[in-house]
């Protein structure tokens, strides 16, 4: 087994797309990455409702200082996506940060060894982040084609989805669901 790594995407999907927004991951050593792609459909996610109250919030922003001519700026203007945040990446940037973090240049794995991935409700997190580098075919050298789900861990374990630990506070931001991801496979751990 490689290093456990614990993550999160939130992303803007209509049934067909999957277009990632953003990502954090904590490694099992307290090393943490969030990243924001600068090339999503920022109209499509704004149009969703459920996106712009839980998703938009936590993404870095600005507003002009004169809003008058801006209807994104206009007191209940949502912003804009702060393009200049260092979080803010290209998708070929963000793919690289992602596989650096989780694979650190010059780590070696041992026959059949990878990073182990792990998520909640992971499905949809599995293809986005694929999706950073192409297919699931491109995946680099060491990153699995699977991530291991909390939920189906709590149930092979007969725990509840009430009987896990709820988050208090940064709901729908990338890193701050992958910090409660971890916790949650602490509490599972400790059952096991």
């Amino acid at each position: 087994m490689g290093t456990r790594y614990f993550y999160d995407t939130e992303f803007v999907e209509d049934g067909v797309t999957i277009d990632l927004v953003s990502i954090g991951i904590m490694a099992e050593d307290g090393r943490e990455f969030y990243g924001v792609s600068s090339e999503f459909d920022q109209a499509k996610l704004l149009a969703n409702p459920w996106l712009r109250d839980n998703v938009w919030f936590s993404l870095p922003k600005f507003w002009h200082a004169a809003s008058d001519h801006c209807d994104s700026c206009k007191a209940s203007g949502p912003g804009h996506l702060d393009l200049d945040a260092t979080e803010v990446r290209s998708r070929t940037q963000l793919a690289k940060a992602v596989n650096d973090f989780l694979v650190p240049v010059g780590t070696e794995f041992d026959a059949g060894e990878t990073v182990e991935l792990w998520a909640d409700y992971g499905a949809y997190d599995h293809i986005a982040l694929c999706q950073l580098f192409g297919s699931m075919m491109a995946l680099p050298a060491g990153l699995p084609m699977f991530t291991r789900d909390i939920q189906q861990e709590a149930a092979r374990l007969g725990v509840p989805w009430d009987g896990l630990p709820q988050q208090a506070e940064g709901n729908h931001n990338a890193l701050a669901d992958a910090r409660h991801c971890k916790a949650r496979f602490d509490f599972l751990a400790s059952r096991r």
